[in-house]
């Protein structure tokens, strides 16, 4: 008989949770403004809003945070981990920032004018505000069949090449580089293929355009080629990070995904006039060169991070239980993007609150309504993220509305999934007599959903 799956990993410490009354739940989101990010943590029971720094490190990361050196200038924890991204990637130019759109915005702060052009696939919620913040336009050229949810095809977060190309003719000088997101977040947690990487990086050259990676969850994405794509099978996760990033000239990072940390990020680069030009901002925004925004504790346990999270059956562990909750949902009917991505389930909130109209924010009431049904704490990603039209004003209502469930690294037991798919089968169930949605009564600017306050119709 074969053996069940079991963690590759076990449990050292704990930390308790505390269920909550429906009644208190209501109180606590009508304070909230029917927003999420809002309530505080020991509000939640099980906590879903996010894979970023929610993470639990190993005991060799918390071993490594001891030996970590605090010196100002030239701490060995950089050059620790400098050694490691170097390895893994093959960029020879790092400088480390607190987290991702810190990166973002250093690296951003040098290369997006007012005027410019990024074309990419499915830029996430801060990509798009430090493009847009700076009057440049975040151009998506995400494959089409990423819109369809319940198509399942192996690389839904692929870049279509005929839409890029066509952006390198039309708009030209205008574009100063292109981006691809591994993997996909705004599609659903989905990945893009080698293959697809290759693709862009041909174009690439041939309109003389440098390529970066959006590379939160690379290793995600490295699994997938392993497991999904023709040729790789017997590939290391590690040699398949470094044919990926040969195929790019920089990236920027979220280090709280898969590098397992609670908070860090950097960028890295081929391009030497990429470092130079983003040098002073980092001493302007973040800090020295050699700790950017990070202490030296905290490299050191990134360094680690990054190593382990290149392992197979880390991340193996990881995507299973994913998995787990996709096929819970499966037994249950309950309609999400498939085939079920890296880090996330992301539920199709209009194929179930179908008399929400989508001026009333489907996904956001999905999102409220699971949160009242059992303390389960979600992230809307859809309408209200989208944010508003920077031209017209008007809400972008194009693209999906989904909410996502982010299970954190090495935090939850399946038992917790369970929870998580009952508590959201309860809502389904239910989900004729919800007919009305959320009014906005209050929004930032830019990246709104982080903040907005929201009214029950």
């Amino acid at each position: 008989m074969e053996l069940p799956f079991a963690e590759s990993w076990k449990i050292k410490m704990v930390e308790p949770i505390r269920k909550s009354t429906r009644e208190e739940r209501e109180q606590w989101m009508k304070e909230a403004y029917y927003n999420v990010f809002q309530l505080r943590s020991d509000q939640v029971y099980i906590d879903l809003i996010t894979d970023s720094g929610t993470g639990a490190m190993s005991d060799r990361q918390w071993a490594a945070m001891m030996m970590g050196d605090e010196s100002y200038a030239g701490a060995s924890s950089f050059f620790n981990l400098k050694e490691t991204i170097t390895r893994l990637t093959g960029f020879e130019f790092i400088i480390p920032t607190h987290q991702g759109r810190a990166a973002e915005n250093v690296l951003f702060s040098y290369l997006v004018h007012e005027g410019d052009i990024i074309p990419g696939n499915s830029h996430f919620d801060t990509t798009k505000g430090h493009i847009e913040g700076r009057k440049a336009i975040a151009l998506d050229c995400t494959i089409d069949e990423a819109k369809n949810t319940q198509l399942e095809i192996p690389f839904k977060g692929n870049v279509d090449c005929t839409k890029l190309e066509k952006a390198l003719e039309d708009f030209g000088d205008r574009i100063p580089f292109i981006i691809v997101t591994i993997t996909n977040n705004t599609a659903g947690g989905q990945p893009v293929s080698m293959q697809n990487l290759r693709e862009v990086r041909v174009l690439a050259q041939k309109y003389n355009k440098p390529v970066l990676f959006d590379s939160a969850r690379f290793a995600e994405n490295a699994y997938f080629i392993k497991i999904r794509e023709e040729g790789y099978a017997d590939k290391s996760i590690k040699e398949i990070t470094h044919e990926m990033f040969s195929l790019a000239d920089g990236m920027t990072m979220s280090a709280k995904k898969d590098g397992i940390v609670n908070m860090g990020g950097f960028i890295a680069t081929r391009l030497q006039d990429w470092y130079d030009g983003a040098k002073g901002y980092c001493v302007q925004y973040e800090g020295y060169l050699t700790y950017g925004g990070m202490n030296g504790r905290d490299m050191n346990a990134l360094a680690v991070g990054l190593d382990e999270n290149t392992e197979f059956d880390m991340l193996h562990t990881r995507i299973h239980q994913v998995e787990y909750l996709a096929q819970k949902l499966d037994e249950y009917g309950i309609p999400y993007q498939r085939p079920a991505g890296g880090h996330a389930i992301f539920v199709d909130a209009s194929k179930i609150l179908t008399h929400v109209p989508k001026e009333e924010f489907p996904a956001q009431t999905l999102t409220v309504e699971l949160f009242l049904e059992a303390g389960i704490r979600g992230c809307e990603i859809g309408y209200i993220l989208a944010d508003r039209d920077p031209a017209t004003r008007e809400n972008r209502f194009g693209g999906l509305d989904l909410l996502r469930l982010a299970i954190p690294r090495r935090v939850y037991t399946d038992n917790h999934m369970n929870v998580v798919a009952v508590a959201l089968k309860n809502v389904f169930d239910r989900r004729e007599n919800i007919t009305r949605g959320m009014h906005i009564a209050w929004e930032a600017p830019l990246m709104r959903h982080f903040t907005v306050k929201l009214e029950r119709l």
